[in-house]
């Protein structure tokens, strides 16, 4: 049987009263994940100190009450931010480290080129300068970073580290300093991207692929054992 056109209004009006909650909830759901990328833009662009949680919300679309809702303060945005972006990948970053079935040489390319892909190219990158040059003004994200980012980062290196040494693929190494043989470069990476890399000419460019390659060759010549002579047949 036909629908009235009557009916057809009704029904229409019911499915937009349905609907407008439904999208006040995704807009609500939306918000932390909307306030984390303003915060995140911000903070790599001003600095945590220049940075106001009112631009964080004006960037965000939203009130500066709202934000307080979901993070009752500047540092605990910020904190929010790492977890997000870097410290909440090493539950994947150590999976991926137990699934690993290549050789240690393999393994130690792969982990950096992986860091850089994930963290370098993304602005996520810009939070260790952040942290570098605010640490002095600010000791609690320091040490909160130290906390959430370095310490399991350090772990992560010497266990990938440890794993060459103990299948007689690296040489003993010293492991407290040997983290730091593969920490260094990306570091230099993190502070030439966001310090220098805006003010040097295009000819005076690194390219960070060529770097890491570059990096990776020179530490697995110092890590990896002398492979002994063939015997002749």
């Amino acid at each position: 049987m036909p629908v009235s056109p009557a009916t057809d209004l009704s029904d229409a009006s019911t499915s937009h009263d349905e609907a407008a909650p439904q999208r006040r909830s995704r807009r609500k759901q939306a918000r932390p994940g909307e306030l984390l990328d303003a915060a995140l833009t911000l903070f790599v662009e001003k600095g945590f100190a220049a940075t106001r949680v009112e631009e964080v919300a004006a960037l965000a679309g939203v009130s500066k009450g709202t934000l307080f809702l979901y993070f009752p303060s500047k540092e605990e945005l910020f904190k929010a931010v790492v977890r997000e972006t870097i410290a909440g990948r090493f539950t994947e970053w150590n999976e991926e480290f137990e699934r690993f079935s290549g050789d240690s040489a393999e393994l130690v390319r792969y982990c950096m080129h992986s860091w850089w892909e994930r963290i370098g190219m993304t602005p996520a990158s810009g939070i260790t300068k952040l942290v570098m040059s605010e640490a002095g003004m600010f000791p609690e994200i320091a040490t909160f970073y130290q906390q959430e980012v370095i310490e399991p980062g350090h772990d992560l290196i010497r266990r990938i580290l440890q794993r060459g040494v103990d299948r007689g693929d690296f040489r003993p190494l010293p492991m407290e300093y040997a983290v730091y043989s593969l920490i260094a470069p990306m570091i230099f990476l993190l502070m030439w991207k966001h310090a220098m890399a805006p003010c040097c000419p295009t000819s005076a460019q690194i390219d960070p692929i060529g770097f890491i390659d570059a990096q990776v060759d020179l530490l697995l010549a110092g890590m990896q054992l002398p492979k002994p002579p063939r015997q002749n047949a």
